[in-house]
């Protein structure tokens, strides 16, 4: 047992220098070419200077930190069983009894420890300096107005609403909807507001609606009643708990929101009548990192122990690079059906790595005892 643990130790310690070293030179590539493609966008735009682009790039290393470290531990792992596997010490390790799930415990704890990690602690630093990043992406590199801007400047959104009905729903629908000086501001904008079985109580047309804190400003509104006349044109104000920056956040990237805000804000944005599907899909995703890093730890094994006097080695490496760009290829499929409502996200989110788990240990199991 001391030896098996001993040799545990010393494949973790392998193998975490050959996975951080490939996660660095992943994220130092990608970083790259990602700063290479600000430069080109920058290039049309001589206002625009060195220091922005290269801050902009910098922030957004942890978020591609993040995207790249399922591949990073396959890589590193392959690498790493593949040193040990060629200079002999996993061969002898296995003739003198020691099982390949003895030795391969130690390193899936360590991936697993490590996708805890970026999701507890990374995901919410990513999410920070990502938000930053589009914010000086938006400011400085991109013609629209933001993420209201990408939704044509509509905006629809559901709220409690208690002044008519307890139980009562507001349903604002307003276009032309800009964000300037942290003032949120719209043009026509239609409010339904409904009692607690869905009945229609009053409809308000405004001409022009502003955010204010904790209410809505609606100017040139006219209510309209069920078998009323109009009412003369007025300022009306409508409570309201949803802020410019709630608003925002709801068209923004979910992977701009901390790991920790997500549930809180998911259901801000159910209780508003926004979709929180890619929200729910994100934080998914994140719950199942630590589960596809051990994934990737077991799939890396069953490609890369073969003892390279039987030859094949490099075509086993290439097969487990494949296997891996398969199951990246599988958890995009899967997510799109998940975006799109024809999957739960949870299904979506948990069933590449649970599928790729079960496919690693059948190959460890056929290697091993087959």
């Amino acid at each position: 047992m001391t030896l098996a643990a001993t040799l545990s130790l010393y494949v973790a310690r392998v193998f975490s220098l050959h996975m951080m070293a490939m996660l660095s030179a992943l994220t130092g590539l990608s970083g790259l070419f990602d700063f290479i493609e600000l430069l080109r966008r920058a290039a049309s735009r001589p206002d625009v200077g060195f220091p922005v682009i290269a801050s902009i790039a910098l922030m957004r290393l942890p978020w591609l930190a993040m995207q790249i470290l399922p591949f990073a531990v396959l890589l590193g792992g392959i690498m790493a069983f593949w040193r040990l596997t060629r200079s002999s010490e996993l061969i002898v390790a296995r003739a003198s009894g020691i099982s390949v799930w003895q030795f391969l415990a130690a390193p899936v704890l360590c991936a697993m420890a490590l996708g805890a990690f970026a999701t507890t602690v990374l995901s919410p630093v990513s999410a920070a300096m990502r938000a930053e990043a589009e914010r000086l992406d938006s400011a400085y590199l991109k013609a629209g107005g933001g993420p209201l801007a990408l939704n044509g400047g509509q905006l629809w959104l559901r709220q409690s609403d208690t002044g008519l009905d307890p139980k009562g729903v507001a349903i604002l629908h307003a276009s032309g909807v800009s964000v300037k000086d942290s003032q949120l501001t719209a043009g026509s904008t239609s409010v339904f507001r409904l009692d607690g079985q869905d009945h229609l109580l009053e409809r308000i047309e405004a001409g022009r609606t502003t955010l204010e804190p904790g209410a809505w400003r609606l100017e040139q509104a006219r209510a309209i009643l069920p078998d009323r006349l109009p009412d003369a044109a007025s300022t009306r104000s409508l409570p309201t708990s949803m802020t410019v920056n709630r608003v925002q956040d709801s068209f923004a990237p979910p992977d701009t929101l901390s790991f920790w805000s997500l549930p809180g804000f998911i259901s801000l944005l159910e209780h508003s009548g926004f979709t929180a599907v890619r929200h729910r899909l994100h934080f998914q995703s994140l719950l199942a990192l630590p589960l596809l890093a051990g994934t990737m730890v077991l799939l890396a094994a069953c490609f890369s122990m073969r003892p390279s006097r039987r030859g094949g080695v490099a075509q086993m490496i290439g097969s487990g690079v494949l296997a891996g760009f398969a199951l990246f290829v599988v958890s995009k499929i899967a997510e799109e059906f998940g975006q799109s409502g024809a999957l739960p996200p949870v299904l979506a989110a948990w069933a590449p790595a649970g599928s790729g788990l079960l496919l690693s240990l059948a190959l460890l199991l056929h290697l091993e005892d087959g």
